[in-house]
């Protein structure tokens, strides 16, 4: 392996958290543009056919995830990367220039094509980086790159009142295509010594052929974490793309102000969430072997009160309450599902593990985002009863993830 500085894993946290950032605020900030797109797409001013086009991207983007891991295990982590940012940056900007409903839901389409490749991608490299001591804390950094996103993407109403939503599309997307430029220069890969991704597996030529697949799902232990990780994709998914929606039914809050004000208070929580909790888990690791265990089940059970208060939460106050808790103890789950995927999983698969765990995460966010404009005047009964996921996940992770080293090789 190539000599690098010594600070370099810290710049390739850097440079992949504006490209994080950049992942879901092209996606997300269709979430609070609705109002401003319908006057060109009647068929956007009802709920189902716009909620139908925000799951279109996650449809799409949970059953390409487990080809994302693959092929990320298999190729340069640093191309794909940089192919996944130029293409999704690419449909963004057609997404200013579409005339029709149907060019808007086939341009998201390709959007979940395209930036299912990035996570699994981005997170293998970041954790090939940073062993041992800094891992949760640099994926937690990298997390706060999707953070500042999502808040930003709450300003989408904002801009698209400034100057169009058709521009507000056509700036990101050439912005996206040109910081891609700027990895090819600056992003380096790292494979481990120990194998490259891309060898083939000796004996075993259907793990070879479909990345690891079988070698993974024989793991007991990773079915644990697979569930673990996407049944509060329920909440977390519910709160990315209808918090907004629920605090202006609820609270009456007009959604130029309700949008910016949910993403952001959010993402704030979230970005100190994920800070907390991967400095946390590093060092309550180096204690207790299942540390990172013990402080991402601490936070899920900050999210139980913090979906009650959003759910039943008349007040701003309340609201404002139930808002830092979920998003304070969503960041501090979020941040250590790749580090215990590495405590498991082997780092020639885990690429291909987390394209699983993303695949069946979305799938259940594309669930609850469809069922969610459905329930009418019962949304706010069903945040604060997704506070049973998160408990019903505290029990599985306690009962199911009995790790013995911290870096499975």
């Amino acid at each position: 392996m190539k000599k690098t500085n010594s600070y370099y894993p810290w710049v390739v946290v850097g440079l992949l958290s504006v490209v994080a950032l950049l992942n879901y605020l092209d996606r997300q900030m269709l979430s609070t543009m609705q109002q401003y797109m319908a006057e060109d797409f009647v068929e956007l001013q009802r709920a189902e056919m716009f909620g139908a086009l925000m799951s279109a991207f996650m449809w799409v983007y949970a059953f390409v995830s487990p080809f994302g891991g693959i092929v990320a295990d298999k190729v340069s982590r640093k191309w794909l990367i940089v192919c996944s940012l130029a293409v999704w940056s690419a449909v963004t900007c057609l997404m200013g220039y579409a005339a029709t409903y149907d060019q808007l839901w086939w341009l998201r389409a390709m959007m979940g094509i395209s930036e299912a490749l990035y996570i699994p991608s981005a997170l293998s490299l970041i954790a090939d980086w940073h062993k041992g001591g800094s891992r949760s804390l640099a994926v937690g950094l990298h997390m706060t790159g999707l953070y500042l996103g999502q808040a930003l993407g709450g300003f989408g109403a904002m801009v698209s009142d400034m100057l169009s939503w058709k521009a507000t599309f056509q700036i990101l997307g050439y912005f996206g295509i040109a910081y891609a430029l700027v990895l090819i220069f600056f992003l380096k890969e790292n494979r481990t010594e120990e194998k490259p991704a891309s060898a083939p597996a000796k004996g075993n030529p259907i793990a070879s052929l479909l990345g690891g697949i079988p070698a993974v799902i024989c793991i007991g232990a990773f079915w644990a974490i697979l569930f673990a990780f996407a049944l509060p994709s329920l909440p977390g998914w519910a709160t990315k793309n209808w918090l907004p929606t629920l605090l202006h039914t609820n609270l009456n809050l007009d959604m130029v102000v309700a949008g910016p004000w949910a993403t952001i208070s959010l993402a704030v929580a979230s970005f100190i969430g994920a800070f907390l909790g991967g400095s946390i888990s590093d060092k309550w690791v180096k204690k207790n072997i299942r540390g990172r265990v013990y402080t991402s089940a601490s936070g899920l059970s900050m999210m139980i009160p913090g979906l009650v208060m959003l759910g039943f939460g008349s007040h701003i106050a309340i609201v404002v309450g139930g808002v830092l808790l979920f998003g304070i103890g969503y960041g501090v789950f979020d941040t250590n599902n790749m580090p215990i995927l590495c405590q498991f999983i082997p780092t020639r698969n885990r690429a291909t593990a987390y394209g699983l765990m993303n695949m069946t995460g979305v799938l259940f966010g594309a669930l609850i985002t469809e069922v969610m404009p459905k329930l009418g005047n019962n949304m706010g009964a069903i945040f604060a009863g997704m506070a049973v996921v998160a408990l019903l996940t505290i029990c599985l992770q306690l009962t199911c993830l009995r790790p013995t080293v911290d870096n499975k090789e």
